[in-house]
């Protein structure tokens, strides 16, 4: 059988042909097509997929080709703007609109590679370089940057300073505040995703748009802490710190933005109370709430950024806490109907402790509160239904259970680990 793409004029683009010149395993290939009409993608059996654009699916390998095309901007956001795809549209002219120049690079079928913007150079120097002013036209960009920052920071990667500069006066601008949650949220999960999500957030902050996207994290900078129990200064600090900590732990987003937003609250502290932060889990609760109300957040990221929030103070203190409180804890992680929420829950906590000026210490409290958890989860409760036909009574019987399987580890665990 023929492959239909034999009969394009196309092109391998973006990041396919830059985590080839890098080495890495590309995931998604994308592929633009010059030349071409919707109604002949179509004719070749290719699917239609694009909302805004001409986006096409390979009917065999499910790769996308998209039509070549320029882009006019006529009103603010990244949606203001008016497509061409005509097929007068060439390589170049589509390659120009493209946000960094190590992204602006196509490799033809032959292995050829067409770089009009000098996207290798930047690759081999390590330069993240916008490709040209339009840059300042979508917003996105702004994200898209920071978080290829994040990407390739272990590498050695820089933002250029002419692209840091042109960021900073689209913010100054306004144009960052046309970004939609949806958007927001949706680079926001992936540079948590990033080997050093940190430099995201430290990139948005040297530009300004920190304190336009995510305010509640940009008051954290500045804020003192008791020095005793924070040595590496501001909560700003602790909080890229305990991000960073939290990248190392696990490569769940959830476990990253737990350990990113738990200490909001300190951003709200009156500043004669400086450098204590009294109740601030219950502050924060609130701030992390309308947080992920306004981004969109999924639900998992929100449940358990939230109790991370509202509990990890708790959880430091989970080897001297009474068993009624390690119960209410379990209950507030519904460990009892998703045991998985427990290691979620100490992996964020994990990385707040580690996320600090000094020396790294043991966290024990992550293997007590699996003990506990294991132990209040495994009590038989099987019997309660016919022996307790009052519901009220089977709950106060299954407490009683539970509190006594959780004393049994707490005496255990106690006894190994004497004061």
């Amino acid at each position: 059988m023929t492959d239909p793409a034999e009969h394009l004029e196309r092109y391998l683009v973006g990041g396919a042909v830059r985590d080839q010149m890098l080495g890495d395993a590309s995931g998604d290939r994308d592929w633009v097509v010059i030349g071409a009409t919707a109604e002949r993608m179509e004719v070749l059996g290719f699917r239609s997929v694009g909302r805004d654009f001409p986006v096409f699916l390979h009917p065999v390998t499910g790769e996308e080709y998209a039509l070549a095309r320029r882009e006019r901007k006529v009103a603010v956001g990244y949606r203001g703007f008016e497509i061409d795809a005509a097929p007068t549209v060439t390589l170049e002219e589509d390659l120009a609109r493209r946000d960094l120049t190590v992204n602006a690079m196509a490799r033809s079928p032959d292995g050829t590679l067409i770089d009009p913007f000098g996207g290798a150079a930047d690759l081999k120097a390590g330069q993240l370089r916008h490709v040209s002013p339009a840059f300042v036209e979508d917003p996105v960009r702004v994200l898209r940057v920071a978080r290829f920052g994040a990407r390739f920071a272990g590498r050695g990667f820089e933002i250029a300073a002419e692209t840091e500069q042109l960021i900073t006066t689209m913010v100054q601008n306004g144009e960052v505040d046309a970004l939609v949650p949806e958007r927001v949220w949706r680079e926001l999960e992936l540079a948590l995703g990033e080997d050093h999500p940190r430099v995201f957030f430290e990139v948005l902050r040297r530009s300004g748009a920190l304190a336009r996207i995510l305010p509640e994290l940009d008051t954290l900078f500045g804020v003192p802490q008791p020095r005793d129990h924070h040595p590496e200064g501001d909560v700003g600090t602790h909080t890229l710190m305990a991000l960073e900590a939290a990248a190392a732990l696990s490569d769940d987003t959830r476990v990253r933005f737990a350990a990113l937003v738990h200490d909001v609250g300190k951003g709200t502290t009156p500043q004669r109370e400086w450098p204590r932060h009294i109740a601030h889990e219950k502050r924060g609760v609130r701030q992390v709430k309308a947080m992920c109300q306004r981004l969109r957040a999924p639900h998992g990221h929100r449940d358990l950024a939230l109790a991370v929030t509202g509990y990890h103070l708790l959880m430091h203190k989970l080897p001297e806490l009474r068993t009624t409180t390690v119960l209410k804890l379990l209950q507030a992680l519904d460990a009892f109907r998703n045991p998985a929420n427990v290691e979620l829950f100490a992996l964020a906590c994990q990385a707040d402790a580690d996320g600090r000026g000094g020396s790294k210490q043991p966290y024990p409290a992550a293997e007590l509160l699996a003990r506990y958890a294991a132990a209040a989860r495994d009590v038989d409760l099987k019997d309660l239904t016919t022996a307790l036909p009052g519901s009220k009574a089977r709950g106060r019987e299954a407490r009683r259970r539970r509190l006594a399987a959780i004393s049994e580890v707490q005496s255990i665990w106690r006894t190994a680990h004497p004061r």
